[in-house]
This record gives structure tokens, sequence and C-alpha cells, in this order.
């Protein structure tokens, strides 16, 4: 892992929604380097984050996040709870005084309900990083006790039986910043962190239409406060919720004033600024409905020209409304965004010009005689062009050639959409496993409805869909206010299927993670899967199957539960480096040595296992596979060899319906083999993504899929997507390792290289979870 001044802290201050498992108060970190590439691309409205103790990211909004600095982040995770940070981050003069204080410091500390007089004797963790992918543990200051208060403490220094400083018997504490204070700021009362001072209420009274976070059983809850009664066990709060406690839309609760936290919007005078300055810039919907902020318009001047609308809002001197245009041509253009020494937008120098917003016109080249020609569909005024009522199964594997394989197939791409139409296709083309997306309930019914009757069913019954329909969802997902620039930037494939299934239509994440922290283990809920990889792996040609076991094994991590879909990232720093040249795609991935629960196979005999070696993982001489299990037997044999009598491995629980012979020691019944299919792979290669699908049985049946395999035109033409057979990659996949490392990439025969060297995202689904069989 990065070390800490590499790293971006945040800590998620307020919660991202009613359903979200991410909670308001967790520390989260981005690499910088990954920070600073999407301010660079004005790209972080949504940000790809990964929350302390998991190792995945999130993605989620920037209003909800704030930004940390290393050491704050330190001190925070070292308190208990997620309330206990929030309420701390409302004293950043407390956070910045425990910054400053080193070793020798004298302190009081609080122990007991009593303010002791000590030294700080020592800084830092007290306990092992709880993943390998975390870059800091928790700040504790461990202070020794003077004078007086010496012998009141609760230890010598030593915490779980290691040795952080050393003092007399009793004489040593520990604690978070919450409970020191420098000895010039002799607190007068302890500041024990009750539920009565989460409330707020001393600091920042609660009102009738305050809008608020409150704790229930299970989730936080939001909503607007209603009333505020007396009751003979305190105040009460009556609020109208967003969801109530069973998670159903509207509804009144009465939930304890101490429970309650008032939502304030972070950052806000960096919002008030934006809303005065930049209009309507977020994206919504201006006073025509048909131009938005990132709208490809035509205006009419001396002559024809094209552009994209980056602002739209007031200026000085004007009454109607103004759109600022980046213009394709910078001899149309007058300025960089700028007007009257005021900056609205941000463009190349002479390729702004401000227009009058009733002048601009939806660009013609992608809905006139050449589109209709092209796509076969009527568009009117670029509306939704083409609306397939019926709802279609994938498509089957004997229709694929006559359906999809062919130019103008698949999906149109237009303007770095290609993120989009790549996950799109890969997903909805040739399976059903996440078919659930199109038909839950929502609230969001106009984003479902897109998706599925202008680009899933088009897809799979006509084997095209044209990119109105995609630059249409884009716009939706834009009016949401998830992204202001999601009808004109390339995005990452994960953070826009995490959108789509998280915030959008809020499907239960299908990924159950285990993680082990000492004799606790915490169970995580995910939507994808980053493999991370340690330094010391020794794989040179490594399979996806092989990176999967690598990566739990490092990060002590297991399956809760087989997943319906699982979605896989490849280990990258950015777009450009690749930790691995090539990647082997497994067609079928072996998951039962990966599940926390249930029944396991020897690797020697193939019976019942009923013990597990961790030591033993990177040993290849006993088996390939990454973690091994065995039976009693085998495990003596095993571990009676020199080299392994030092290991200590586990015993597993017995499954039930198994037992162990008396004996053999082990149940001779075979356990199953839980196993998932690969049904698609995300390819990226100078920033432009395309697709692999594995459309049937054969080791032949793969399709590869690029949005903008060709172009009609220069500035006013567009995309030609294309869907093509791609049998070779069978070729390949069948070969000896040794003869496939030696293959030279450019030499690989059609498109079979860029599976193997550019691979970026896999996705794996359970046979028996399509919706359609």
């Amino acid at each position: 892992m990065a070390s800490a001044d590499k790293i971006c802290f945040i800590i998620t201050a307020n919660p991202p929604s009613p359903n979200s498992y991410i909670k308001a108060g967790e520390i989260c970190f981005i690499d910088r380097q990954r920070f600073d590439l999407r301010q660079k691309r004005n790209d972080t409205k949504i940000l790809p984050v990964v929350c302390m103790g998991t190792t995945f990211d999130v993605y989620l909004n920037e209003v909800l996040l704030q930004q940390l600095k290393p050491r704050s982040a330190e001190l925070l995770l070292a308190l208990e709870s997620n309330e206990m940070r929030l309420l701390a981050l409302k004293d950043p003069e407390a956070l910045k005084e425990a910054s400053n204080l080193s070793e020798g410091s004298r302190v009081y500390v609080e122990y007991k309900g009593q303010w002791l007089k000590g030294v700080i004797r020592y800084i830092g963790g007290l306990s092992p990083l709880s993943h390998m992918s975390d870059p800091i543990r928790g700040g504790f200051f461990g202070v020794e006790l003077q004078g007086e208060d010496k012998g009141k403490g609760q230890n010598d220094g030593s915490y779980l039986h290691k040795t952080y400083f050393k003092c007399p018997k009793n004489s040593g504490i520990f604690a978070p910043f919450t409970r020191i204070k420098a000895v010039d700021h002799k607190p007068s009362a302890p500041p024990l962190p009750t539920q009565s001072s989460m409330s707020m209420t001393s600091t920042e009274p609660l009102k009738v239409g305050d809008r608020v976070t409150f704790l229930g059983d299970i989730n936080d809850h939001h909503g607007m406060i209603m009333d505020i009664k007396d009751s003979p066990d305190g105040k009460m709060v009556l609020i109208s919720t967003d969801r109530d406690e069973e998670g159903k839309q509207g509804g009144e609760m009465l939930v304890p004033l101490d429970f309650v936290i008032k939502e304030e919007p972070l950052n806000k005078d960096e919002t008030d600024k934006m809303d005065t300055s930049q209009g309507s810039e977020k994206g919504g919907v201006t006073d025509s409905d048909e131009i938005t902020v990132g709208s490809l318009v035509q205006i009419l001047g001396k002559k024809l020209a094209y552009g994209i609308v980056r602002w739209i809002g007031s200026l000085p001197d004007y009454l109607e409304k103004i759109a600022g245009l980046e213009l394709e041509d910078s001899s149309a253009g007058v300025n960089d965004g700028t007007y009257k020494g005021k900056r609205y937008f941000t463009c190349p120098p002479h390729c702004g010009l401000f227009v009058k917003l009733s002048s601009c016109r939806p660009d013609d080249r992608f809905s006139g005689a050449k589109k209709q020609q092209f796509n076969g569909h009527s568009d009117h005024n670029g509306a939704i062009v083409y609306e397939e009522q019926e709802n279609v199964p994938p498509i089957r594997t004997e229709d694929v050639s006559k359906r999809l394989i062919g130019k103008k197939k698949g999906i149109q791409g237009h303007c770095n959409s290609c993120y989009m139409d790549s996950a799109l296709f890969s997903v909805f083309s040739c399976s059903s496993v996440l078919d659930s997306l199109l038909f839950k309930s929502t609230e969001h019914e106009t984003i479902q409805s897109i998706l599925l009757k202008n680009i899933v069913n088009p897809l799979r019954k006509q084997g095209f869909v044209s990119e109105r329909s995609v630059m249409n969802l884009r716009k939706q997902l834009q009016k949401r206010e998830h992204c202001p620039t999601y009808t004109t930037d390339e995005k990452d494939p994960e953070e826009f299927l995490t959108l789509i299934m998280q915030e959008i239509l809020s499907l239960d994440p299908p990924l159950k993670l285990c993680s082990q922290s000492g004799s606790r283990q915490k169970v995580q809920s995910c939507y994808y899967y980053q493999i991370f990889m340690d330094y010391n792996h020794h794989l040179v040609l490594p399979t996806v199957q092989q990176l999967l076991e690598h990566s739990f094994y490092s990060n002590s991590l297991k399956l809760a539960e087989v997943p319906a879909c699982l979605i896989l990232t490849m280990p990258r720093s950015g777009k450009s480096f690749k930790m691995f040249p090539k990647i082997i795609p497994s067609t079928e991935l072996d998951i039962t040595g990966l599940l926390a629960d249930g029944p396991q196979q020897c690797v020697l005999c193939g019976q019942l296992a009923n013990e597990e070696c961790a030591e033993c993982f990177r040993d290849t001489v006993i088996s390939d596979t990454g973690f091994k299990y065995f039976c009693v037997k085998c495990s003596a044999q095993v571990h009676s060899h020199q080299q392994r009598r030092c290991h200590k491995p586990g015993s597993l629980l017995l499954p039930q319906g198994f037992s162990y012979s008396q004996s053999s020691g082990s149940d001779r019944r075979t356990p199953p083999r839980e196993k998932l299919e690969l049904f698609a792979v995300l390819c990226i290669e100078t920033s432009h993504y395309v697709s692999f699908v594995k459309y049937g049985p054969q080791d032949t049946d793969w399709i590869f899929f690029d949005s903008m395999a060709d172009r009609v035109g220069e500035i006013d033409g567009y995309n030609i997507p294309e869907v093509r057979a791609c049998p070779e990659v069978g070729q390949y996949l069948h070969m000896p390792l040794a003869q496939l490392a030696n293959q030279v990439p450019r030499e690989m025969e059609g498109v079979a290289k860029r599976l193997f060297c550019d691979g970026y995202m896999y996705l794996y689904q359970s046979k028996t979870m399509s919706l359609y069989r």
C-alpha cells in the first residue's frame, strides 16, 4: 500500500443514502495521483473511495464527503464509533490542537470520569492494520501519569501483550484525542460521549423545518422536523421521513431528541459561490426542456457553428437566459469562457461564445436525414428514437450471428460514451444475470424505463441502439445531479454500474465478503471487487482465478455466499500502468475454496476436508490452487514434512448433512464445487473501452464489440459501432502456458491481443441465477 503522504483521506460527513451500507462517519481514502488526475479532468463530483477495513471502491458524491489531513484521519479513526467521529468533526480546534501534540507534551487525560495529569510517551496505533490495503491505523495517545495521579491508570504502557512504552504499574493510559487536553487547557468536565452530547442541541438548537439525520435500529434515516414535543421521557421529535424503518417511502416517526443530528451541506461557502456564478451548471434542466449543460447544439451566425453547452445562466446587462458554448471551430469563438473579466466556464482560447439560449438548436447532425438513413428509425426533434415495448430476453447463442454481428450493430458511441456503451453491451446483450434491475420497483422510473425500453430491448431485438438513446440516459443521470459531466466526459465503467445498481435502482449488493479481524468476523456488501495484490505474489502470467485467490488471501477475505454476479476489476494504477503484461481469462471461476461456509474438498484425496492451512497457500508442490484444505489423514501426512511442521492448520466447521467416519476420519462423499462462468470482459487501451462477450458454450463462442469502430465524416460525422466474431480467442485459451507467454502481442490473430493484454473488468455469473432459463 502507498505511504500515507500519497493518499487523500476523507470522511463521510453525511450519509450517502437511506439504503446505503456505507454510513456517515466512515474514514475513506483515495490514491492522491488518482485524485489529482480527476481534478485535472474536473471530475470530482463522484469519487471512487475505499473505506477503511475494506478492499474495494465505493463511488460517493463529493457533497457527502469532507477531506482530512492524514493526522486528522488517524486521530478520528481511533474513536470507537461513527457517531463519535461526527461529533468530533464539529470541533476542528480540538483536532488541530491534538495534531500539534508530541511525545513529551504535558497533558490531562480523562479516565473513569476524572482528569489526570501526565506526559505523552507514545503516539500511534494499538493494533495491526485490519487490512493490508489500509494505509493508516487509529492514532492513540499513550500517557504516563505523573505526581499525585501516578498509579491511578490502567496499565504499564502495554496493550494486548505488546509494550508501547514503559512506566510503573497502573500508571499508563491509552486514550483517543477526545480524552486528551494540553495542560494549559484543563477541562472542567470529562467529554463523555453520551447520546445526549451527540444530538448537537447544546450548540445548534433544532427547530421545525430542519433537515435531520437520526439513528434507527439498523440504518441511519433522514427527514424533516415537523414538531418538537415534551414527554415524560424527555423531548421527542416528530419527523417526516424520507423512508420509514421498513424502507418504505415517506411516513412519520417520533424519535428522541438525543438521537437526532442536524444535517448541514459541506463547503457552504463554495456551494453558495457556485450557485450565484455558475447558474445552472449543475446540469439541471433550463427553460428549454431540450437544451441543458452538456447538450450538443448548433447556432446560425455568419455561418453554421457547432458546440457543447458548458454553462447556462444570467449575465450582466442581459435579461434573457444565456448559454456559454465551447465551439468545435476555434475560428468561430471569441473567448475562453470569460466575460468582462469574470470566468463562467473554461475552454481553449477562441473557442468560447456567449449567446442567447433561445438562439441554440439541437445539433441536427445526429437527428437529421443522415441519421434516419443510418439507423432506420424515426427521430422526432431529438426525442427517443426507438421504444421497444415488449420485454425481450437475451440473444440466444444460435441468433447471435444473424442479429448481432456486423457493422452498425451494438450500441452507437458518441462523445466519450465508450465506457457506458461497453458496460451496457457486456451486461445485457447475452446475459440476464442483472435483469432484475430492469423490473424491480423503483422511484427512478424514467431512468429504468429508458434503460429497458430504449436500450436493452432494442439491443436484444434489433441488435442496434442509437447514440440518442444512450445520450438520453446520460442526460437523465445528469438531471439527477449525480454528475454534471455525464453527457460529455469519460468515466469508469465500474463507476457507472455502481451508480445504476446502488444509487439509482437500489439493487441489493450482489457480493457479500467476510473479513477476519482478530477473532471477529465482519460481513461487507459491495457491487464489485477491486483486486489488490501484494508484491510477494511471484505470479508472471496469472489467471483471473489466481489473482482473485491471492487478493482474498492477502486481505483475509472469504465469500459469505455464492454471488449471482461477480464483477472484478484488475490491479492497475490508473489507466496507464498495468501490473501484468498479460492476464489469462478464467472462463470458469471455481469459488469453492473462497467460501467462508460450506463443505470443502481435501486438495489431495478429494474427500470432505476438516482443516485449513493458511501457511500452505503459496505451496504449489501440494496443489496449484490457492487455499489449501485437508482431511485429517492428508493433513497429518503433509505436515509431517520438516518444512511444514511449524504450520498451524485450523479446524473447519462440519457442514450440516455431513459427518466424519470413525474409521477413516472423513465423510467419503465428494463435496460439490461452486463455479461461476465468465460472460464478458471490458478492456481499455489509450482511454478507449471495448468489450468481449462469451455468448455460448463452445470455446469459439466469442464476440468483440467496439462502439466507435469506424466513423463517417469529420466534425459533422458520426460513429459506426461494430460487433465481430472472434473465435481465435478460444485458440489462445487452449494454448499451454509457456507457449502463450511467448506470444508477441502484436502478432496475435484478430483482436485476441486486446483480451489478454488490456483486460480491465471481468464479469462472472452463476448459471443458476439467470432470469430466463
